[in-house]
């Protein structure tokens, strides 16, 4: 199983999903991570350039979809509800975290004790 963790850095989860620069790509097996992977974001509307007021164009969410669709979990800072919801329904489950560093959310996920904030989220 694969986690995707919205990251600028590599190290510090990104506060606003759809504006990170990348996404630690964490390989799952059983309870411990066994390849880690940096995969730049070049998909998301933001980083396509597609900054109109209020998410108002046809497929906004598509391409971030197609390019996360062999994880299971995707992790951040804060998100959009609409994507949180979009991910959601294609299967992918989406957590807001207060968490800041990336590993310490992989192990709280797999301990089964990272929580979902989705309150935090925001709305745009």
């Amino acid at each position: 199983m694969k986690i995707a963790v919205a990251s600028d850095d590599g190290v510090t989860i990104s506060a606003h999903f759809g504006r990170t620069r990348g996404f630690v790509i964490a390989e799952i097996e059983g309870d411990k991570i066994v390849n880690k992977e940096y995969r730049e974001n070049t998909f998301t509307g933001h980083a396509r350039g597609l900054n109109v007021t209020g998410h108002d164009f046809n497929d906004r969410h598509g391409p971030i979809l197609e390019a996360l669709k062999d994880c299971k979990v995707v992790i951040s800072h804060g998100m959009g509800r609409r994507i949180y919801e979009d991910l959601r329904a294609a299967g992918i489950s989406a957590f807001i975290v207060q968490e800041t560093d990336v590993d310490q959310a992989l192990n709280l996920y797999l301990q089964n004790s990272l929580v979902d904030r989705p309150d935090k989220g925001c709305d745009h």
